[in-house]
Protein backbone atom coordinates (compact mmCIF):
# COMPACT_ATOMS: atom_id res chain seq x y z
CA UNK A 1 0.00 0.00 0.00
CA UNK A 2 1.37 3.42 -0.95
CA UNK A 3 0.11 6.43 1.20
CA UNK A 4 -0.24 9.72 -0.37
CA UNK A 5 -0.76 13.34 1.50
CA UNK A 6 -1.92 12.70 5.50
CA UNK A 7 -2.30 8.88 5.01
CA UNK A 8 -4.42 8.17 2.91
CA UNK A 9 -4.34 4.67 1.82
CA UNK A 10 -3.94 3.78 -1.96
CA UNK A 11 -3.32 0.33 -3.86
CA UNK A 12 -0.31 -0.10 -5.39
CA UNK A 13 -2.12 1.20 -8.77
CA UNK A 14 -3.03 4.69 -7.11
CA UNK A 15 -6.77 3.88 -6.53
CA UNK A 16 -8.30 4.23 -3.12
CA UNK A 17 -9.24 1.21 -0.84
CA UNK A 18 -12.29 -0.74 -0.17
CA UNK A 19 -13.59 -1.59 2.72
CA UNK A 20 -16.79 -3.59 3.07
CA UNK A 21 -17.92 -3.59 6.77
CA UNK A 22 -20.13 -5.89 7.96
CA UNK A 23 -22.55 -6.15 11.01
CA UNK A 24 -22.76 -2.81 13.48
CA UNK A 25 -26.28 -0.75 13.79
CA UNK A 26 -28.44 0.54 11.14
CA UNK A 27 -28.27 4.12 12.63
CA UNK A 28 -24.12 3.77 12.40
CA UNK A 29 -24.10 3.65 8.30
CA UNK A 30 -24.08 7.41 7.86
CA UNK A 31 -21.34 7.48 10.75
CA UNK A 32 -19.64 4.43 9.47
CA UNK A 33 -19.69 6.04 5.36
CA UNK A 34 -18.12 9.52 6.65
CA UNK A 35 -15.15 7.90 8.88
CA UNK A 36 -14.27 5.47 5.72
CA UNK A 37 -14.17 9.02 4.15
CA UNK A 38 -11.71 10.52 6.91
CA UNK A 39 -9.12 7.22 6.23
CA UNK A 40 -9.77 7.68 2.37
CA UNK A 41 -11.65 4.35 2.00
CA UNK A 42 -14.81 3.38 0.12
CA UNK A 43 -17.38 1.40 1.82
CA UNK A 44 -19.88 -0.95 1.83
CA UNK A 45 -21.77 -1.42 4.48
CA UNK A 46 -23.86 -4.57 5.41
CA UNK A 47 -26.01 -4.03 9.10
CA UNK A 48 -28.85 -6.90 8.05
CA UNK A 49 -29.13 -10.42 6.65
CA UNK A 50 -28.80 -9.85 2.89
CA UNK A 51 -29.93 -12.89 0.33
CA UNK A 52 -26.11 -13.55 -1.80
CA UNK A 53 -24.18 -11.47 0.90
CA UNK A 54 -21.22 -13.55 -0.35
CA UNK A 55 -21.81 -11.71 -4.09
CA UNK A 56 -22.26 -8.68 -2.43
CA UNK A 57 -19.22 -8.11 -0.78
CA UNK A 58 -16.80 -8.76 -4.04
CA UNK A 59 -12.87 -8.74 -3.67
CA UNK A 60 -12.46 -5.86 -0.97
CA UNK A 61 -9.14 -5.02 -0.25
CA UNK A 62 -10.32 -5.11 3.66
CA UNK A 63 -13.66 -6.61 5.75
CA UNK A 64 -14.13 -5.34 8.75
CA UNK A 65 -16.47 -7.18 10.95
CA UNK A 66 -18.08 -6.36 14.09
CA UNK A 67 -18.91 -9.15 16.07
CA UNK A 68 -21.73 -8.35 18.25
CA UNK A 69 -24.64 -6.84 16.52
CA UNK A 70 -24.32 -9.07 13.63
CA UNK A 71 -25.93 -12.59 12.90
CA UNK A 72 -24.14 -15.53 13.28
CA UNK A 73 -24.93 -16.40 9.47
CA UNK A 74 -23.18 -12.80 8.51
CA UNK A 75 -20.30 -14.27 10.53
CA UNK A 76 -19.78 -17.28 8.75
CA UNK A 77 -19.76 -15.77 5.18
CA UNK A 78 -17.59 -13.22 5.92
CA UNK A 79 -15.13 -15.08 7.17
CA UNK A 80 -15.48 -18.14 4.34
CA UNK A 81 -15.20 -14.90 1.89
CA UNK A 82 -12.23 -13.78 3.80
CA UNK A 83 -10.52 -16.91 3.88
CA UNK A 84 -11.38 -17.72 0.17
CA UNK A 85 -10.33 -14.82 -1.51
CA UNK A 86 -7.40 -13.86 0.76
CA UNK A 87 -8.73 -10.93 2.38
CA UNK A 88 -7.34 -9.04 5.50
CA UNK A 89 -10.29 -9.11 7.84
CA UNK A 90 -10.37 -7.33 11.25
CA UNK A 91 -12.55 -7.86 13.99
CA UNK A 92 -14.12 -5.72 16.77
CA UNK A 93 -16.66 -6.95 19.49
CA UNK A 94 -18.18 -3.24 19.19
CA UNK A 95 -19.50 -1.63 16.57
CA UNK A 96 -18.79 1.94 17.94
CA UNK A 97 -17.59 4.76 15.81
CA UNK A 98 -14.23 4.82 17.99
CA UNK A 99 -13.88 1.17 17.17
CA UNK A 100 -13.98 1.73 13.33
CA UNK A 101 -11.59 4.64 14.03
CA UNK A 102 -8.94 2.29 16.04
CA UNK A 103 -9.50 -0.40 13.28
CA UNK A 104 -8.80 1.38 10.03
CA UNK A 105 -5.89 3.39 11.71
CA UNK A 106 -4.37 0.13 12.98
CA UNK A 107 -4.45 -1.58 9.72
CA UNK A 108 -1.69 -1.98 7.56
CA UNK A 109 -2.14 -3.39 4.13
CA UNK A 110 1.49 -3.62 2.58
CA UNK A 111 2.44 -6.86 1.08
CA UNK A 112 4.81 -8.18 3.44
CA UNK A 113 1.59 -7.57 6.45
CA UNK A 114 -1.44 -9.16 4.05
CA UNK A 115 -2.40 -11.78 5.64
CA UNK A 116 -1.38 -11.73 8.80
Amino acid sequence: MKKQGLGKPLTAEGCLMNVVIIGGNDCMVCHYKAICKEYAYKAKIFTQPKGNLEGLIGNPDLIVLFTNPVSHEMVKVAKKEAARKDILLVQSHCGSANSLRNLLAGVSLTPSAEGT
